[in-house]
């Protein structure tokens, strides 16, 4: 399958164009049309999150395109697993499992959360990817809301940019942290590797704050509630200030087992192949009553099974 699959940073002379007249300008080989679609589908994002085309950009924006260029996803509902928490006439609420990638990207064309959306309802094809307002990494588990109408989605978007949508995780750090704080530390891309972030001085505001709920011997339980929504914003704090979250290869490196650690739990351990993080609970106003609404989903069981191992033998 053949893809446009781009970066741009947007510099002085773009700045304060509408998006999609700037990426008519960046690639003239595409039609203004086209380009509007692909940005009503999701397919664009701006500092990683969702745009719209009448939107202005400003010097040093980030765009990225991850664009499938002959097939439509709205075309390919497919049979995805995961649960629904709750459903209205203007949301649906999911708790998404791990090994999910939530929307299709290069190398995850379909068997993703939007294309399990639109097997559950058809209409959500209608929506910029499939009604999803925000997402969630691959291997992380737990809450997301989903926008069943334009109104709802309209009304979602404006509350994450607004920041009032509330978003608590749980997670499992490696190492005793010593006490909760807020970590306010700009991400961007790594300058060396794309897939990654990296805290940066260039990079956008990011702000991520934590409590201690319990310390073990070599790990921690950490509640974490995001003011910012940036692109692995919590992996890569924690990995920043010298805690990476357990089972996070990316930002953690390679699965370290500490010394004296009970027998026991060193398969535990050893076995928790992802990151051990969790989207818990998320509140926000309904956006047709306009009534606090709040949602949470339970650990899933990998997760559940490493926390008591560390209750019994940590």
């Amino acid at each position: 399958m053949k893809l446009i699959q781009q970066s741009f940073q947007i510099g002085k002379q773009q700045a304060g164009n509408r998006l999609d007249n700037a990426l008519h300008r960046l690639l003239p080989e595409y039609s203004r049309a086209r380009i509007q679609s692909w940005i009503q589908q999701g397919f664009v994002s701006v500092n990683d999150e969702l745009c719209k085309s009448r939107q202005k950009v400003v010097d040093g924006d980030l765009v990225d395109l991850d664009v499938p260029e002959q097939i439509r996803i709205s075309d390919r509902p497919q049979a995805v697993d995961f649960e629904i928490l709750y459903q209205d006439e203007d949301i649906i609420v999911v708790n998404k499992p791990a090994n999910l990638v939530v929307h299709p990207a290069a190398g995850h064309l379909d068997g993703t959360l939007v294309n399990g959306l639109l097997a559950h309802e058809s209409r959500l094809g209608q929506l910029p990817r499939a009604g999803i307002v925000h997402r969630l990494d691959k291997d992380t588990t737990g809450v997301m809301v989903v926008a069943r109408n334009l109104t709802a989605h309209s009304w979602l978007i404006e509350q994450l940019q607004q920041r009032l949508i509330k978003r608590e995780y749980v997670a499992i750090a490696q190492g005793v942290v010593t006490a909760g704080r807020s970590i306010d530390a700009s991400i961007g891309r790594h300058p060396q590797n794309r897939k990654k972030m990296s805290v940066q001085a260039g990079g956008k505001p990011a702000i991520t704050h934590f409590q201690v709920a319990r310390k073990f011997n070599h790990y921690s339980l950490i509640k974490i509630q995001l003011e910012t929504g940036r692109t692995h914003q919590i992996r890569v704090h924690m990995a920043y200030i010298n805690y990476p979250l357990l089972g996070d290869r990316v930002y953690g490196g390679r699965q370290r087992i500490p010394a004296g650690i009970h027998e026991a739990l060193r398969p535990v351990i050893r076995d928790f192949s992802r990151q051990a993080l969790h989207a818990e609970r998320l509140s926000f106003e309904h956006p047709r009553s306009h009534e606090p609404v709040s949602f949470e989903a339970p650990l899933p069981g990998d997760f559940e099974n490493l926390l008591e191992s560390l209750i019994q033998y940590d």
